[in-house]
């Protein structure tokens, strides 16, 4: 139904046939009224032919009910919710690779046997996602999951909407998110703080659901987490209400809402966006400025910049955190930059031209004051605000980065600093120069370093690489 909304055929073929028999009407009486013969009908209702919006009509007009009716989600009955199941878990490739018959979730199927077949189809995806749960599936639920922030322009309207909710119930009128406001957000959703110093090592907090308790740290974890962001990421879980994951894309998707929800509420959207219309005005867009205003780390600014800036101003960006030696660790684009690339579309973990501004940063004259560049690429001329923050692992770079044409609106956009960039041509900066390759090739041999974790499946579990065990532990100590 390309000019109608997207729907599950199998749950629209139960709701049709759910609304057929409760009017008892058989197929022939339902093919005579709107003109179609059974067996086609027969095809949509098994979920097993997609109808045209007007035939569609036709049969919402024969039944006597709205076609919203027919195109809602939900399955009509528990019943019908497990036919449905049954048949999408038969449909998967893994089941077709089995080579086992088919089931029909019919009345003739026993309502314990469905229960029983569908149980074991849930336990058998769940044991299948977590193996499979491998750093290609990782990449790939990233790659997925970055292609539906770029369709957004990164901005999430309902968790905007949820954050300005909370921050109303606590009467929080003006500017930065203090940290009694963030207490007071924890009491208001019925939550309370309890730092200690005995939380497993696998965690950043824990709640306790049973009595209310959110448990952090006493000391701050060393890696540039702000402990605010920590409570109001874990506040952000249930006030969006997510379930458990059900796989590893659920579990980033998850992260990267709890992650907006509370940098929407440490720099909330009306005050941001009335500071950046003002910097933007006077052609003096920061991030630097926009982290001072409202407290928060470099990285998170730049990251709530690019919620903003394209969905309020019109001006396309990329991110990027980039390691010392090269490697991306984190990445965002809506203006058309190409990042590198893997044959899965992942971009963390590749290197990064050594002409961009991320790289070249690193070899500047003082790396920690205010830099700014121009880099021609194939896909046109970039303008780069970059900020190095150190951490534990080494030093990153921080960039966001917009085309030639809107570097006007920010603070160093007249800058001289200008680059040109190849790659993917390897005689950009992948090949060694020539004299260096007539005098050392074929008279070096590096001993690289491989980080094991490359090569290991992810931990499996709801929450990967968290221990069960001490978390179950933890909390009956403190019970």
């Amino acid at each position: 139904m390309s000019d109608s909304p997207v729907v599950d055929l199998v749950t629209l073929g139960q709701r049709l046939r759910h609304q057929r028999k409760s009017k008892n009407m058989t197929l022939e009486q339902l093919s005579e009224a709107v003109g179609r013969a059974p067996s086609q009908l027969s095809l949509i209702e098994n979920g097993k032919r997609e109808p045209k919006l007007s035939v569609l009509q036709a049969i919402a007009g024969a039944l006597g009910v709205p076609l919203q009716d027919l195109l809602r989600p939900e399955a009509p009955s528990r019943r019908a919710g497990l036919e449905i199941d049954l048949t999408h878990f038969q449909q998967s490739p893994a089941y077709g690779g089995l080579g086992l018959p088919v089931v029909k979730g019919g009345r003739r199927l026993p309502a314990d046997a469905l229960e029983s077949l569908v149980g074991l189809h849930r336990e058998l995806n769940r044991l299948l996602t977590e193996q499979s749960a491998t750093p290609e599936v990782a990449r790939r639920a990233n790659a997925q999951l970055r292609v539906d922030m770029r369709e957004r322009d990164n901005y999430f309207a309902g968790i905007e909407e949820a954050a300005a909710r909370v921050l109303r119930s606590v009467k929080h009128t003006t500017g930065p998110l203090s940290q009694r406001g963030i207490l007071d957000i924890a009491a208001q959703l019925g939550f309370s703080l309890h730092y200690v110093n005995d939380l497993p090592g696998s965690t950043r907090s824990v709640t306790d659901l049973v009595g209310r308790k959110i448990y952090l740290p006493q000391v701050a974890s060393g890696k540039g987490h702000d402990p605010r962001a920590v409570v109001l990421q874990t506040l952000g879980h249930f006030v969006l209400g997510h379930p458990e994951p059900a796989d590893y894309g659920d579990f980033l998707r998850q992260r990267v809402e709890a992650n907006y929800f509370a940098a929407a509420l440490l720099m909330p959207e009306n005050f941001a966006v009335e500071f950046l219309r003002e910097a933007k005005a006077d052609r003096a867009l920061a991030i630097d400025d926009f982290r001072d205003a409202f407290g928060v780390s470099y990285e998170t600014a730049a990251h709530r910049f690019t919620n903003l800036a394209t969905h309020h101003f019109g001006i396309p960006v990329h991110f990027t955190r980039v390691h010392e030696n090269g490697i991306v660790y984190k990445a965002y684009e809506n203006d058309g930059v190409r990042f590198p690339a893997d044959v899965t579309g992942a971009i963390e973990g590749q290197p990064i031209c050594r002409k961009w501004a991320s790289r070249t940063i690193f070899q500047a004259d003082d790396p920690y004051s205010s830099f700014y560049q121009f880099t021609d690429t194939s896909a046109g001329t970039y303008w780069c605000t970059v900020h190095i923050e150190s951490t534990r692992s080494g030093e990153f770079s921080v960039t966001v980065g917009t085309p030639y044409e809107h570097a006007r609106w920010f603070r160093g956009g007249d800058t001289a600093r200008r680059t040109v960039s190849r790659c993917p041509d390897p005689g950009c900066c992948r090949r060694p120069p020539a004299s260096l390759v007539d005098r050392w090739a074929g008279h070096a041999w590096p001993s690289a370093r491989v980080h094991s974790h490359l090569l290991a499946a992810l931990p499996p579990g709801t929450f990967p690489g968290v221990d069960a065990q001490d978390v179950y532990e933890f909390l009956d100590r403190r019970a």
